[in-house]
């Protein structure tokens, strides 16, 4: 069922600070900011050839990155996202297995349905997966 590594996603105080980290001092090729006003967040993506890193900065008071945040400061990384070939059959193995599926199916940043599985059932780490 699991496919390649999509991304990583770090959570950061400062989007334009953070970008200009991995641009200045690791020589990446890094995106444009991108506000995606459904799941509260601005992000950039970073291009590591093989995989992305994807930054997120909250948009709005709301966002669940403001949350995140509130409890580290300094930022940390947020999830990881694997590709799916079936999102829908994808989801409800998780759910078959214990896992907790939050919410329904939503576009991501890349134009695809993105669904979160809790990081509780997945040892701390929250799960992104994404239909290809």
């Amino acid at each position: 069922m699991i496919g390649r590594l999509n991304h990583i996603a770090i959570a950061v105080p400062d989007l334009a600070v953070a970008a200009a980290k991995y641009r200045d001092l690791l020589g990446a090729l890094v995106g444009q900011p991108q506000a995606l006003l459904e799941h509260g967040v601005t992000v950039v993506f970073i291009d590591t050839g093989n995989s992305k890193v994807e930054l997120l900065e909250p948009l709005g008071e709301d966002s669940p990155i403001a949350g995140f945040l509130a409890k580290n400061p300094g930022g940390g990384m947020h999830h990881i996202c694997f590709e799916v070939p079936d999102l829908a059959a994808a989801a409800a193995r998780m759910v078959a297995g214990g896992a907790r599926v939050l919410g329904e199916p939503k576009i991501g940043a890349h134009g695809r349905p993105v669904v979160f599985v809790h990081p509780k059932d997945f040892d701390g780490v929250l799960i992104e997966l994404e239909e290809v």
